[in-house]
């Protein structure tokens, strides 16, 4: 009996990278119907607890959702409304921001031949070629905002989540066939889930609103819009951080100088800096962390299977991953691989103090 299962168990893990592929590939041919439910379910994390606590209030179940959806609507039409109206301020003076870029770029060639480094205007402007690079926010806000051209679809589908999320238990509970039964484990992975999305939703709301207020301080054009897209890119630890820093900074260095540019600079290192060291490790623990493989990978397959919102989004999607496997012994394993450095050591290290104190009694 035993001989014959070795070979099926053996092929086991091919079963599985197997189902995966396909998992991806279905994923990457339905990206724009799984970019519109992955963002919806999103957003009614960020509502749950709000509807809930309404609920707790004794408020009626439709009541509080309406109360809430009118509360995101609004939300996000200011948001729309603002940020678009900077973005296409923003689009309209690219080319003359290109090229200052490309004759501040230029500018260097004497000094390059000060220093017997001859090089052309070509040769110059390839290497530091500030087209990709501008063109890349107004491209992933284009793509951005065709996401949202199908708001209306995403909040119907935010407000049916919220309406039936107090049901989800029963509804669970009635397909074991258990009504009383807990399910401590899943409880625990919908927690750590919400309670992420939420507390990382916060800091980057004070990101964007401290890097907008610090360039409007310093002269920067389009503060508004640079603070958006600190908002949104600074879901992507480590990374986030630098590509949101990139526009701007050549934003200041174009229209004030090397010097305000470096200031843009050092504001978003200060903001990097606090957030990722100090304040997001002591609200969500280190345990809540990704290794920065991790990090670059997940934005890499996020990116290419679901587009802007895999890009921007691909951490909580890679924790909620990463919560599923913590949540059953077999795979916790795997929940350790994908997590830092820190944990690894912070988790090993109380075992080998016993180990020593066991070993001189």
């Amino acid at each position: 009996m035993n001989e014959k299962s070795t070979p099926l168990s053996g092929t086991r893990p091919f079963v599985v990278a197997a189902a995966l592929v396909i998992i991806i590939l279905g994923i990457n041919q339905a990206q724009s119907v799984a970019s519109l439910i992955l963002f919806s379910v999103f957003l009614a994390l960020i509502g749950t607890p709000p509807v809930l606590w309404l609920q707790r209030k004794h408020i009626p179940s439709l009541i509080a959702v309406i109360i809430i959806m009118t509360c995101m609507v609004s939300i996000l039409l200011i948001i729309g409304f603002v940020v678009g109206a900077s973005l296409s301020a923003f689009s309209d003076g690219l080319p003359y921001y290109q090229q200052r870029l490309q004759e501040e770029v230029l500018a260097l060639k004497p000094i390059l031949a000060s220093k017997h480094i001859i090089v052309t205007d070509k040769m110059l402007l390839e290497f530091v070629n500030p087209g990709p690079i501008m063109g890349l926010v107004v491209g992933l806000l284009g793509e951005f905002g065709s996401a949202l051209s199908d708001l209306v679809l995403v909040l119907l589908t935010v407000t049916f989540i919220l309406l039936e999320v107090s049901s989800f238990p029963i509804k669970i509970r009635s397909i074991v066939g258990d009504p009383q039964r807990a399910f401590p484990q899943f409880k625990i992975f919908i927690r750590n889930i919400q309670r992420y999305v939420i507390i990382k939703t916060i800091i980057n709301m004070i990101v964007g609103v401290i890097i907008g207020l610090w360039l409007l301080v310093l002269g920067v054009d389009f503060p508004v819009l640079w603070g958006f897209i600190a908002f949104v890119l600074f879901y992507i630890p480590n990374i986030g951080s630098i590509i949101a820093a990139i526009p701007a900074v050549i934003t200041a260095f174009v229209g004030l100088g090397a010097g305000t540019a470096a200031l843009t600079a050092a504001g978003y290192i200060a903001v990097g800096t606090v957030i990722g060291n100090f304040i997001e490790p002591r609200l969500m623990g280190r345990q809540l962390g990704l290794s920065t493989l991790v990090v670059f990978l997940s934005l890499i397959l996020w990116g290419s299977m679901l587009g802007t919102i895999g890009v921007v989004l691909c951490i909580p999607f890679t924790m909620t991953l990463k919560f599923a496997f913590e949540s059953n012994e077999s795979t916790r394993w795997i929940a350790m691989v994908l997590g830092p450095q820190e944990v690894v050591d912070n988790r090993t290290r109380p075992v080998k103090k016993r180990m020593r104190s066991t070993d001189a009694v």
